[in-house]
């Protein structure tokens, strides 16, 4: 005998019979009509081959059979409320464990500082980041969300555009008095000056050095014998004369300010590169994910 959802029905028929005290009364808890009760018990007792209720026209009380069958049900019918229940309220409450992949960059400059107050703003979550420098495959590896920089490729997934930053060519003083600086895009292509290569985390291979003047685009190709794949020791290298660099308008503001870093190029740095939040579907968005996701829109307003 299987179980499905007319003995599931039947079941819930059978506990508000009991309690209601009559079948009318079940008819009306459940906004049923009182044939359709009657039909849902005939049909329990026909499943399990035995008489539930013994009926008059006063009355109505449980069989030996149908009283143990109750006794039985009730915690379970309590529990499937209460897992229901709980799934509901997820629906609508941060708590729960939440696995984020995050970009290292951002996750150091922009998501860290203020993390405590987030947490402390929902203390029924427990969050995991885990930086990375290539997003993956975010269902495979069990994350909720992704928050990258770079254009993302076609999939299921959802993407939303958090910002926008400028790429800029920068140096050091120290690099330029060395070398000196250049004038246009193609001096880049002089053996005599050093570049640092980034790499792309989606191809594996050095970003192309582009400078976008409008909707002019020129492609370099430089040289330099170093490739990074991390933003900060991008930023220490260049900072310590070794080269140039295309960085992220992001978070090298100060350093352009205090004149540790010089920007070059300045007519040729129209290049944007965006910051994307990736998840799984925009319908039914869990409450855990829905906050972190306003959280990070707050951080990059």
């Amino acid at each position: 005998m299987g179980f499905d959802e007319r003995m599931l029905n039947g079941m819930s028929v059978l506990s508000a019979i009991v309690d209601g005290g009559s079948f009318a009364a079940a008819a009306e808890a459940l906004d049923m009509s009182p044939p359709g009760v009657s039909r849902s018990v005939a049909r329990l007792e026909a499943r399990l081959g035995v008489r539930l209720f013994d009926r008059t026209t006063r009355s109505v009380s449980l069989t030996d059979d149908g009283r143990r069958l109750y006794e039985r049900i009730v915690p379970l019918l309590a529990g499937l409320e209460e897992a229901a229940g709980d799934v509901a309220e997820g629906a609508t409450a941060v708590r729960g464990r939440l696995r984020v992949s995050v970009d290292p960059y951002f996750s150091r400059l922009m998501l860290g500082p203020q993390l405590g107050a987030f947490l402390a703003a929902h203390p029924r979550l427990q969050l995991e980041l885990v930086t990375r420098d290539r997003l993956g495959d975010i269902v495979a590896d069990g994350f909720d969300m992704a928050v990258r920089f770079h254009e993302p490729v076609a999939s299921s997934l959802v993407a939303r555009r958090l910002l926008e930053t400028r790429i800029l060519t920068v140096a050091s003083p120290i690099y330029l008095r060395k070398h000196g600086t250049p004038a246009t895009p193609k001096e880049l292509e002089n053996s005599e000056h050093v570049c640092i290569h980034y790499r792309d985390p989606l191809t594996g291979r050095p970003f192309d050095w582009e400078f976008h003047r409008g909707r002019r685009i020129t492609t370099v190709a430089t040289h330099g014998q170093l490739t990074v794949n991390d933003v900060g020791t991008q930023h220490s290298v260049c900072l310590a004369g070794h080269g140039i660099a295309q960085v992220m308008a992001l978070g090298v503001e100060p350093l352009l300010r205090s004149g540790n870093l010089v920007q070059l190029l300045a007519d040729w740095s129209d290049e944007r590169f965006p910051l994307y939040a990736l998840y799984h579907s925009r319908h039914h968005l869990p409450a855990k994910c829905r906050a972190f996701l306003d959280f990070v829109v707050g951080l990059v307003k």
